[in-house]
């Protein structure tokens, strides 16, 4: 008979207690120049990054080689080594890495964990390499089926975005470092001192020498680019060759041992008020074609020095740099449609690219390591583990077209 005065007092209570509390926490807010946060548990955070990289380890390699030493014939000295990393992309023991590890080596070690805890070494083919993407494919003969990090795309990837680094860093394997995407999409630096198609990823996560080659994965764990170069001038700025670039050059590596690139014979510079003045445009999106070669690809089809390309296929181009990669991307003998303005009026070419003129045989080093061997083919899996690269991207009187040197410095050439 007692019980429901009890209980009603003890809900009173209950909610007096309850409005005392936000009015307290209230009342010292009004006294702050802040908001106070609250002490949020970083636990979960952590535990994905330590199982990233835990899980990654088994399919990250260290990789040594030797080189030959210029006075190593005459003083007797052994070989120069060399240090880098990779990382495992098929089960039969395809390996990818970067191109500069491998160039000029005369005998590839790659070494990797095993199961049982121990590491292992294999002599590895150099089955292809590409200095423009700064990308090589290995082999190895493994008894077992090795494990493999699968391969995302960079699109995804945005500023700010955590990443895991994995590699060989002065010969320390197996290490881990960790930060953030600095930046995407640097075209306007070459921090290991050569030109090439590169889009690179800025990141803050420490690299040092050795960790060339080795993976960048996001949360996920999957590989989204490969670490290539530090910039020793500063601290905490490293960059990373997105994996679509890799992806793009991986069946060519393993079927030609190189890459052979589209080529339309043209010189284009990004649209800037200096170019449009030049060649009297109109400043508007696209890139402008400022020389073609005397009879290439793109001489053939009708294009000219002055015009404007707006569209490759079903992309719009806005920069010389993306048009020069997705060109070259698209290989030897296919047919691309550019949309062009000339004199301002819009026009269609079909052109048929051609390979570059510069892409000679296959280098001596990587001849001799194939040299012997039959060429040998990844399985199916490899097909799924390369998803496909998504594709995104007037003239008054200019001086008279003129044979181009594929290498000249005047301007951006595309392929």
């Amino acid at each position: 008979m007692h019980k429901a005065p009890f209980k009603n007092v003890v809900s009173i209570t209950a909610l007096l207690c309850a409005l005392w509390v936000p009015g307290q926490a209230a009342g010292r807010e009004r006294g702050r120049l802040w908001l106070e946060a609250q002490n949020r548990s970083l636990e979960n955070q952590r535990a994905t990054l330590s199982q990233v990289a835990r899980r990654a380890m088994p399919s990250v390699v260290s990789i040594t080689t030797r080189q030959p030493s210029e006075d190593a014939s005459a003083s007797g000295e052994e070989p120069q080594k060399g240090i880098g990393s990779g990382f495992v992309i098929h089960p039969s023991g395809y390996i990818l890495t970067s191109a500069h590890v491998v160039e000029g080596a005369t005998e590839v070690v790659v070494s990797l964990m095993h199961p049982r805890g121990y590491a292992e070494e294999y002599v590895a083919q150099v089955v292809g390499e590409d200095n423009r993407t700064d990308c090589a494919l290995l082999k190895i003969d493994a008894p077992r089926k090795l494990p493999v990090l699968r391969l995302a795309s960079s699109s995804h990837v945005r500023s700010a975005d955590w990443i895991v680094v994995i590699g060989n860093p002065f010969g320390l394997s197996q290490s881990v470092t960790v930060g953030v995407v600095s930046y995407m999409g640097r075209t306007d630096v070459t921090p290991n001192g050569r030109d090439g198609d590169f889009d690179y990823m800025q990141m803050d996560a420490s690299i040092n020498p050795g960790n060339s080659g080795g993976p960048v994965l996001d949360m996920h764990g999957d590989v989204v680019a490969v670490a290539n170069a530090v910039n020793v001038a500063g601290q905490g700025i490293g960059f990373a060759i997105p994996i679509d670039i890799a992806k793009t050059v991986i069946p060519q590596l393993r079927d030609h041992g190189r890459v052979r690139r589209g080529w339309l014979g043209i010189s284009v510079q990004d649209f800037t008020p200096e170019v449009a003045e030049a060649f009297n445009l109109s400043h508007g999106p696209g890139v402008v074609v400022t020389d073609v070669v005397e009879e290439g690809p793109g001489e053939r089809a009708g294009l000219l020095s002055g015009d404007v390309i707006v569209g490759l296929d079903a992309r719009r181009v806005q920069r010389a740099h993306t048009l020069r990669w997705q060109v070259a991307a698209r290989g030897v003998g296919r047919n691309v449609k550019l949309r062009i303005h000339r004199l301002g009026k819009p026009m269609y070419l079909t052109v048929r690219l051609e390979e570059m003129p510069d892409e000679g045989p296959v280098p001596a080093p990587l001849a001799a390591h194939r040299q012997g061997r039959r060429p040998t083919r990844a399985q199916s899996v490899l097909e799924d583990l390369l998803s496909p690269v998504p594709r995104a991207k007037s003239l008054p009187t200019p001086p008279p077209a003129k044979p181009a040197d594929p290498d000249s410095g005047g301007g951006e050439q595309a392929p």
